[in-house]
This record gives C-alpha cells, structure tokens and sequence, in this order.
C-alpha cells in the first residue's frame, strides 16, 4: 500500500513534563498516551511505545479489579480508575492491591460508554 507509513506501536514525541521522563514512564501528549522507550528532558523528541501491556505506577491505596479501565492522572504522572478529569489509556490486566505501587495495563482505548 503506498499511504502506509509504520505499524504505530510506537511513535516519536516532545516530552511536555518540565522534570522530562525517565523511561518506562507513562506520557501523555495531547490525546496521544505512550510509554517511554527512553529518557528524556522537555521539549525533546522521544519514541514512546502506544500498544503492549506495561506495569506503570498507580494511585496510592487504590485497590484495581481485573478488567477495570484504567485513566491518565496528567498531574500526578500515574494511573486511577478516577475517570473525571483524566485520560483513559487501558485496562488492567490483573488485580493490584492497594499496597502495590504499580499496576499491570494493556494500552488500550475503549469508548467511555462500554460500548
């Protein structure tokens, strides 16, 4: 096909945290989310992976279903089940307990009505 340009499970883009990212971290450009192949500083150009499971950090003493979807919490930098005001990137893979610091999500976007 002529018009393909690449696959999209990952893509190159400017960091917009004024701390940069430290790779493995989730970003959040635009309505774009990825996770960071590598580190980086504001304004850089990075790739970030847009597809897979990945473990990244959640809300404190929240406790995740399975199954559950999952939000972008921009400010805070982590993943909520809070959908109000953040970003929906995916849904849990598997149960986190509120101790665990991380949750393990499949980047996925699932229309907000379940649809």
């Amino acid at each position: 096909m002529r018009n393909f340009i690449q696959p999209g499970n990952s893509l190159a883009v400017a960091i917009p945290y004024a701390s940069g990212v430290t790779a493995g971290e989730g970003v959040l450009v635009g309505a774009l989310f990825g996770v960071a192949a590598v580190d980086g500083t504001q304004n850089a150009v990075i790739e970030c992976q847009t597809k897979g499971v990945f473990d990244l950090a959640k809300q404190p003493a929240l406790a995740i279903t399975a199954g559950a979807r999952l939000f972008w919490d921009d400010t805070n930098r982590r993943l909520t089940t809070t959908a109000t005001g953040n970003f929906q990137v995916g849904i849990a893979a598997v149960a986190a307990l509120a101790a665990d610091t991380t949750v393990r999500v499949v980047l996925l976007r699932a229309p907000a009505s379940g649809a």
